[in-house]
């Protein structure tokens, strides 16, 4: 049987104090890109084993029908994801993560939520985002990401490339980026400012059977730096602004007309999920108050109505 940590590549597993310096000096926020991550026949498996795209995995946050289809049950898609799982939940493997970020006693996350593998195809693209910051379920806090990329002779040109932004509603963001190239691995931290997305994909057409293919994995603890800290929060995202080509005057072409009509259905679909969920919150308010039977004059139903009346505003 294979010792997990002999899934690492020889490369990576001797260069930990490069990979260190690597981290902490890397911008716009602390990151480092690793070539050649994984043993290359096991990564090899991997991409053999990678799940086919399935419509009932391609839901959105919004509800609808999407490009990309995520897969969280990663101990059942094979042997090698097996070995995968038995790899990243071992102590050797946390701390060598430990050892390259400064970032102690590393927590795996069994429920892969919102990670495991992620398929996506032509025309699918990520807008500029901060990722949750506490587990659902377990409520730790999310510290680092690790993505690995499963993409054999992907050209620059394919779009998906990898961004690490400085702050995308600035005019001067700072923007690093990765090409998502076969066994690179990307490993950040996660925290209130490391702002991260990827370009919409844009295969030739020859090439639009192929998908953008990775795994994505994610590290929690159970405290967090002081200066860190911040109230739980979902997944906040910022709209890509619209193409800097494009101002008065100019004259559109069709490929310009799309990526309008992309960009303002992208606006549209994060206004109404903000929508439902502010209803959401309004509905359970409501119960709230209905179920306790509080008093009208009391400062806790004041508080609460206060809150309700706040978020009847916010969908008017």
């Amino acid at each position: 049987m294979v010792a997990p940590v002999a899934l690492l590549s020889d490369q990576v597993q001797a260069s930990v104090t490069a990979l260190a310096q690597q981290f902490q000096q890397l911008r716009p926020f602390r990151h480092a890109v690793i070539d050649n991550f994984l043993e290359p026949a096991f990564a090899g498996r991997l991409l053999a084993e990678f799940p086919e795209f399935h419509p009932a995995r391609a839901i959105d946050e919004n509800g609808m029908l999407g490009k990309k289809a995520v897969c969280e049950t990663v101990r059942a898609l094979g042997p090698s994801y097996t070995q995968l799982d038995s790899l990243i939940q071992g102590q050797d493997f946390l701390g060598f993560v430990s050892r390259i970020t400064g970032i102690p006693d590393l927590l795996y996350d069994p429920y892969y939520f919102g990670g495991g593998t992620h398929d996506n195809r032509n025309g699918q693209g990520l807008d500029a985002h901060v990722d949750f910051n506490r587990h659902p379920v377990t409520h730790a806090h999310r510290r680092l990401n690790l993505i690995v990329y499963l993409n054999p002779d992907w050209q620059a040109d394919w779009g998906g490339v990898f961004e690490l932004h400085s702050d995308p509603q600035s005019g001067d963001d700072q923007i690093a980026r990765v090409l998502p190239i076969f066994n690179r691995a990307v490993l950040f931290e996660t925290t209130e400012k490391s702002w991260h997305a990827f370009s919409p994909i844009t295969l030739p057409e020859a090439r639009q059977h192929e998908a953008r293919r990775s795994i994505a994995l994610y590290f929690y603890s159970s405290e967090r730096p002081i200066g860190e800290l911040a109230a739980t929060h979902s997944t906040v995202y910022v709209d890509r602004p619209m193409p800097a080509h494009l101002f008065a005057g100019v004259t559109l072409a069709q490929s310009d007309v799309d990526e309008i009509r992309r960009l303002l259905g992208a606006r549209d679909q994060h206004i109404q999920r903000l929508y439902r969920d502010t209803q959401r919150l309004n509905s359970r308010l409501e119960q709230a108050l209905q179920a306790v039977g509080l008093v009208r004059g009391s400062f806790i139903f004041r508080a609460l109505a206060a809150v309700r009346r706040k978020l009847r505003s916010r969908v008017r």
